[in-house]
């Protein structure tokens, strides 16, 4: 999925690759795209781009005299799992480009257009950043440390330092791979509360003797979780290419993926949360220390824990550590394990034991069934998957 650097990556080619080009005409929506239409005609305008977080913003603006007489728009555009630019000759558009516009004569007729294989990304009229999005991570780095030090009773810091980290509220532009990148780099367990992690930040105050070079260097050989959160996001941005992606034999992602230290690199682990996301990281096991310390383990499903559950793919030998890959299970068992019985028959059954004394109970609950959990303890738990 695109993240911060992406984004920046792609309003520095929409600018590179339309400068000094003049374009004209409608804006043009593909009739499957289920995104608004774009009102906008101009017979001379130029496209220019910015972008801030996981947002870009494109800016038509027509050329003076340009007819009809148009004010200047702008689109915020979400990329979504895959959206991205491309400038390509009018008479070879791309499959799925769902947005085009196309310069005007003389001269070839090419097209930029937005194309969006998944289709989950979109765009809105009006120009204006989505409300509730913090700083950016990579241009507005001060305010955005103070955003993020100065809500620390937000409940999302209750939550594991790794997924708090896609919480576009405080870390806009920070995303899978980047989060990854980060906790590695820093030796941070990704199970670790954030607000835990976070709070020495708070607390660290830098020596007052020390030069402003000497600060300076400091904070380059030692930096915290918050100025990764930054540089860490700027060298992709300096590596150029497209940054992410997953297209094999493009030299533009050879950079990307050699640049790579934890994020799909063979030997580390991996777990997978309900939404899909998957956090890399090194290290083999959850130090279960209270159930409740994980009972918010990346937010998963309420899952019932059961001693013979199998470990994730990749991780035979972990059982302990990984009880993952459970399935939602009630305390009589999967519906598919239980015979459906009429009423009739459950009636008759009622009558045939009534009298009768149970004299014992199994050693071991009945196929599908679950042995009760000791008392004071909870029967269901949220387990990282």
């Amino acid at each position: 999925m695109p993240e911060g650097p992406e984004l920046h990556l792609a309003s520095h080619f929409v600018n590179e690759a339309c400068r000094g080009l003049v374009f004209g005409g409608c804006v043009e929506k593909s009739s499957v795209s289920r995104n608004p239409e774009v009102p906008f005609e101009s017979s001379a305008y130029y496209i220019s781009a910015s972008a801030r977080g996981k947002e870009l913003r494109l800016t038509l603006s027509p050329l003076p005299g340009a007819q009809p007489s148009q004010e200047p728009m702008a689109l915020i555009f979400h990329f979504g799992m895959s959206g991205s630019f491309q400038l390509v000759p009018s008479n070879a558009l791309p499959p799925h480009a769902h947005l085009r516009f196309y310069t005007a004569p003389p001269g070839p007729r090419l097209a930029l257009c937005f194309v969006d294989i998944r289709r989950f990304g979109h765009w809105d009229i009006g120009g204006e950043w989505q409300p509730g999005r913090g700083p950016c991570v990579l241009l507005e780095y001060e305010q955005f440390r103070e955003n993020v030090l100065r809500n620390l009773e937000d409940k999302v810091f209750d939550r594991p330092i790794c997924e708090a980290l896609l919480d576009q509220r405080f870390f806009n532009g920070i995303g899978n791979y980047l989060r990854a990148e980060i906790l590695y780099r820093l030796k941070i367990p990704p199970f670790e509360k954030a607000r835990t992690v976070l709070e020495a930040l708070k607390q660290h105050r830098p020596n007052p003797k020390l030069t402003l070079s000497q600060k300076i260097k400091a904070k380059l050989q030692n930096p915290d979780l918050l100025e990764l959160c930054h540089s860490v996001p700027k060298e992709v941005v300096q590596l150029g290419g497209k940054g992410y992606g997953q297209e094999i034999g493009e030299e533009d992602f050879a950079a990307f993926r050699a640049w790579l230290q934890c994020y799909g690199i063979a030997g580390m682990s991996s777990l997978r949360d309900r939404h899909g996301r998957t956090i890399w990281f090194q290290g083999t096991s959850l130090i279960r220390r209270n159930p409740r310390d994980h009972s918010q383990v990346l937010r998963t499903e309420q899952r019932t824990l059961y001693p013979q559950a199998s470990p994730l793919p990749g991780h035979e030998g972990h059982e302990e550590d990984f009880l993952s890959k459970l399935h939602p299970i009630g305390l009589r068992g999967p519906v598919s394990n239980r015979t459906q019985k009429s009423p009739q028959s459950l009636r008759k059954e009622r009558k045939q034991g009534e009298g009768q004394t149970q004299v014992g109970l199994p050693q071991h609950p009945p196929l599908g069934m679950e042995e009760a959990p000791p008392k004071g303890a909870s029967q269901k738990e949220r387990v990282t998957v």
